[in-house]
């Protein structure tokens, strides 16, 4: 159940004793009589969620409502009006100004609790959405602690991927989800000596014996977590590194036997790769970077992705282009 309590404003005590004999012992609740009042207590509890009535002396509910929205400490927190006022431009209003649900009395308590059920799971999948989404930023991060970049090279790669996705037909949420694993394809990275990482030049053989470990590693790590964008994160951190060819590790894979994640994240990788700055290298001319792809289709990589990174390739540079000026916001002036 998602943190805080329920906040209900209204300036009926009848109509407040009401709605605690309905919830009581099922959720926290805390009153207000009026809107200004309500507004104290919407800062001072952060509220699940909040029941507002619409006539009241002073601020009216929209009123309330809209400065609540107005405000980056509230504006996540879901408002039900339940009002008298059931005029159509009324309940137009109440979602103008921000409301997710419009009940009008006399109501009933049965329909009211569900709808509050109802809106607290939305909070609760909204919560759990942003608890994915703070785990990835965190996971993607520790995969390049080491490495001399701002970061921007995981979340630019991961639209690239996104886009190659997309161009191959594959569905849209299917899509959406790789761009949320793919920046967690390094996660590995994380038990990579710190040496070899900055090294500024080739690996030697017995450097280059533990860098490949990084892609099981990422594996163990990322398949802890059983939800979708763990499992999918943990088969790109094993796979991405294989070839079309077989020649790739850790398995040596090949052809369709990849999962297309990884053969997606491959050439997103690859492709940002040689267009970044890294210990060892400067950015390559963008095309000397075509040249090399197109080089690898069929040997490194599956040509039908060729085939869609060609055919996305200006989506991509303005990708590019779009996060490089983020990357140079982000460096110290």
């Amino acid at each position: 159940m998602p943190k805080g309590p329920i906040l209900v404003v209204d300036d009926e005590p009848v109509n407040l004793a009401t709605i605690d004999g309905a919830f009581r012992g099922k959720h926290k609740l805390v009153f207000a009589l009026n809107g200004s009042d309500a507004l104290v207590a919407a800062f001072k509890h952060r509220p699940a969620l909040i029941l507002l009535d619409v006539q009241m002396p002073g601020l009216d509910g929209y009123a309330v409502c809209r400065r609540l929205k107005a405000d980056p400490r509230t504006v996540s927190i879901p408002v039900m009006f339940i009002t008298s006022r059931r005029d159509v431009t009324d309940e137009a209003e109440g979602f103008s100004a921000g409301g997710v649900d419009y009940i009008t009395k006399p109501f009933s308590i049965e329909i009211l609790s569900a709808r509050v059920q109802t809106h607290l799971s939305l909070v609760r999948a909204t919560e759990l959405e942003r608890s994915y989404h703070d785990a990835i930023h965190m996971l993607g991060h520790a995969g390049h602690f080491n490495d001399n970049d701002t970061g921007v090279h995981i979340w630019r790669m991961a639209k690239y991927a996104r886009e190659l996705a997309q161009a191959i037909g594959l569905p849209e949420d299917v899509c959406a989800l790789i761009e949320l694993a793919a920046p967690m394809h390094d996660t590995g990275k994380i038990g990579i000596s710190h040496a070899i990482l900055k090294k500024p030049g080739k690996l030697d053989a017995e450097e280059w014996v533990e860098m490949k470990t990084h892609s099981r590693i990422g594996y163990e790590i990322l398949s802890a977590s059983k939800a979708p964008v763990f499992t999918l994160a943990a088969e790109i951190a094993l796979y991405h590194h294989e070839r079309w060819d077989g020649s790739g590790y850790p398995t040596g894979l090949s052809g369709e036997n990849i999962p297309i994640s990884a053969r997606v994240v491959a050439v997103a990788d690859v492709f940002d790769a040689l267009t970044m700055t890294r210990p060892y290298k400067s950015p390559w001319p963008m095309d000397r970077v075509l040249e090399t792809i197109r080089a690898g289709e069929g040997s490194h990589f599956d040509p039908a992705l060729i085939d869609a990174f060609e055919s996305t390739l200006p989506a991509l540079l303005t990708i590019k282009s779009d996060w490089e000026s983020r990357e140079k916001d982000m460096l110290p002036s």
